[in-house]
């Protein structure tokens, strides 16, 4: 599934085209995503001029005067910037045609993303409840130790908890894990405050610089010029068991937490 830094590198590519430009009119082929694109997003959406595109956890925020669609990439959708004559192919499910002739096309094999309506001044039940950012100031050392007090739950779930920080999934809090030395079965409850700080430093400098890399391409994840993620080269424990460790050159091994592979170098994490 696309993480933080591949949902910003869609945000980042598509918001030059998109911003100060008007939806001259939505083109549904599909409307059964996970969720039924809604009559609303039909509704509102052509005529509006888009005045800003932004990121919320892995959610981009489209918004205009009238409300702002929300979207979600699923597990193997994308969205690209094509010209007004490409022709759709059968898993391209929504075009918003543009008043420039190009259009933003949502490609999604698998049907797992989705295309909603937030009204002005509301905020969508998908978005509620949301922890912070992870590259803001809200997100530090401090705030993971308050949070985790008490909490028996392993620090690699924790920090995957979106009610405590947004958009660090799988592959970054594995990385940030082993870049921090910290286990990640460790009870978030009973990590250090400094180890801690050690941690948000190491998720803010990870996400910061996958982003500057075009996040990690893995299986059906595609940027909106097609151009792939290069992070995925520099992984250290992710998608590595057996291997040996960068650092140590112990072997890299797999566990299951939450469902989710889980990867991680028994020397240099502890």
């Amino acid at each position: 599934m696309p993480e933080l830094p591949e949902v910003e590198t869609t945000r980042a590519g598509i918001a030059p085209y998109l911003i100060g430009h008007r939806v001259a009119a939505l083109i549904v082929r599909q409307p059964r995503l996970r969720w039924p694109i809604p009559d609303t997003l039909r509704q509102k959406l052509p005529g509006e001029r888009i005045d800003a595109v932004e990121r919320r956890a892995k959610y981009l925020l489209v918004h205009t005067q009238a409300g702002s669609a929300l979207l979600h990439l699923g597990m193997s959708g994308s969205l690209r910037v094509l010209g007004g004559d490409a022709a759709p192919g059968p898993h391209d499910h929504v075009d918003w045609r543009l008043d420039t002739g190009r259009v933003l096309r949502y490609t999604d094999p698998r049907r797992f993303g989705c295309q909603l309506w937030q009204a002005v001044g509301t905020t969508h039940a998908l978005l509620a409840g949301l922890g912070p950012e992870p590259l803001s100031e809200d997100f530090d050392g401090a705030y993971l130790w308050r949070a985790s007090r008490g909490r028996a739950a392993a620090v690699k779930l924790f920090l995957m908890d979106q009610k405590i920080v947004v958009g660090v999934g799988n592959i970054y809090a594995a990385e940030a894990l082993f870049a921090a030395g910290i286990h990640p079965n460790r009870a978030a409850g009973s990590v250090s405050i400094a180890r801690y700080e050690r941690l948000a430093a190491e998720v803010k400098r990870i996400l910061a610089y996958a982003i500057t890399r075009g996040g990690t391409t893995l299986r059906d994840f595609i940027s909106p010029d097609g151009v792939p993620g290069y992070f995925e080269q520099e992984l250290f424990v992710y998608g590595r068991a057996g291997e040996p460790c960068k650092i140590c050159r112990a072997k890299i091994r797999v566990i299951t937490l939450g469902q989710r592979s889980t990867f991680y170098c028994p020397r240099c994490q502890r």
